[in-house]
């Protein structure tokens, strides 16, 4: 008879792990959050988000089935339980696993037989079996026996509105038959379609392969934006007269770099793991080495914006639009942004930011808050550079009010003005 799970246990609240324990919630199961950041607790038991597209409404209206706690402990009484942790890179460029490790470890005194385990966290191909298997099987506990195993890659796509958790078609991959179709079966709950693959190596392989897909045609359009430019072309009217080709082609855009937790740092995590076959992943790595240049290519267009208003870049006042990797969300974890901010400094820029969504960040230890974006704000920044295109922002207000807008998004393309610098 298949099992059917009654309560579910998310460790790790971030980005990924809270729009699925609400979802889980709404689907009137018992969820146990388990994060190790005090204040997120605190905010959740207040009924209050900390995530942009997660209003507090829906915190607050799931309060007879989420229980948010820094508590392991509490995991005891899950039938299943899910691991949504950060997997960065370390300095050196290798993954950076310690969350996972910390999270299997927490977990592994609490673990109980009949428990299914998923790890979802973005990995190198082998992680769920050669090291969340072991760990936790130091418990006496046999997995794919004594307690289900499996792996399924995070799909979350913070602020889109058109694919959510339950339309976004779901990746599973288990150690054994028995332990896929208790993670479809779970996941089956809350999601429309569950596509199951014959290993958690497969389901590893499946995110990393997605987002190295979007990390090389990304690199491909920057460079063919640098070279656009170089030739007198539009590299905006290029990419839409192209988008109009039913087939083929997918539309990627350009801009002053990559952001967010997985496009920078994914595609190295095999880079990393290719090594161990002796095999070289030169895609990854041209595209990596194509994307981190653009933020100093942008510096480079602002630096001759500048000098066409005879200014130089030291002592310009440098006024950023968006500081968040993307629009409407308050993540600027890799953002581009924070590169250019970074590099202008050191070249002796006055810098400032403007995000509605992010009012504050820590730079090198130093707090930096946004700044009140006015006529008079625009008026007095030397350049106006537009990193991130949240749609709260009027173009056309801000390429009238400033003297230097260079636009690294393209939502200026339609607006005729002599004071605007395109990508």
């Amino acid at each position: 008879m298949e099992r059917r799970d009654e309560s579910v246990g998310i460790i790790g609240l971030g980005y990924v792990g809270l729009p699925l324990a609400i979802a889980f919630a709404q689907s009137q199961m018992k969820v146990i959050g388990v994060d190790t950041s005090s204040e997120r607790i605190s905010l959740l038991l207040q009924g209050r988000s900390y995530i942009t597209d997660i209003p507090d409404q829906t915190i607050a209206s799931l309060r007879d089935f989420f229980y948010p706690t820094n508590d392991y402990a509490a995991l005891e009484e899950c039938d299943a339980v899910i691991i949504c942790v950060p997997t960065p890179l370390a300095k050196t460029g290798e993954p950076d696993i310690s969350y996972i490790l910390s999270a299997v470890g927490n977990l592994r005194p609490h673990l109980r037989q009949g428990m299914l385990v998923v790890l979802e966290s973005t990995t190198y191909p082998g992680t769920t079996e050669e090291v969340v298997k072991p760990m936790l099987e130091e418990s006496g506990f046999e997995a794919g026996v004594d307690f289900n195993l499996a792996y399924s890659p995070e799909r979350i796509d913070p602020g889109n509105k058109k694919w959510t958790i339950s339309n976004t078609p779901k990746v599973v991959g288990g150690l054994t038959q028995k332990c896929t179709d208790r993670a479809c079966s779970l996941y089956s709950r809350i999601v429309k379609e569950v596509v199951p693959v014959s290993s958690p190596k497969v389901a590893e392989m499946t995110k990393l392969l997605e987002n190295i897909f979007r990390a090389v045609n990304i690199a491909l359009v920057n460079e063919m934006a640098i070279l656009c430019r170089r030739m007198g072309i539009s590299v905006w009217e290029v990419i839409d007269a192209a988008s109009t080709k039913p087939f083929g082609f997918m539309r990627f855009e350009p801009g002053p770099g990559i952001g967010g937790h997985c496009i920078p740092i994914d595609p190295l995590y095999l880079a990393w793991k290719a090594r161990e076959f002796n095999q070289e992943t030169r895609f990854i790595k041209v595209a990596d080495a194509v994307n981190r240049q653009m933020p100093e290519y942008v510096v480079g267009l602002i630096a001759d914006g500048l000098n066409e208003h005879g200014k130089p870049l030291k002592g310009s006042k440098i006024l950023l639009l968006g500081i968040a990797y993307k629009p409407e969300v308050s993540d600027y974890r890799e953002s581009p942004g924070l590169a250019l901010v970074e590099i202008l400094r050191q070249k002796g820029s006055i810098i400032l930011y403007h995000d509605p969504y992010v009012p504050e960040i820590q730079l090198d230890g130093a707090l930096m808050r946004s700044v009140e974006l006015s006529e008079l704000e625009l008026a007095e920044s030397d350049c106006v550079v537009i990193v991130t295109a949240h749609m709260c922002y009027d173009w056309e207000w801000v390429v009238a009010n400033s003297k230097l807008v260079v636009d690294t998004r393209g939502v200026t393309r339609n607006i005729k003005a002599q004071n605007v610098l395109m990508l």
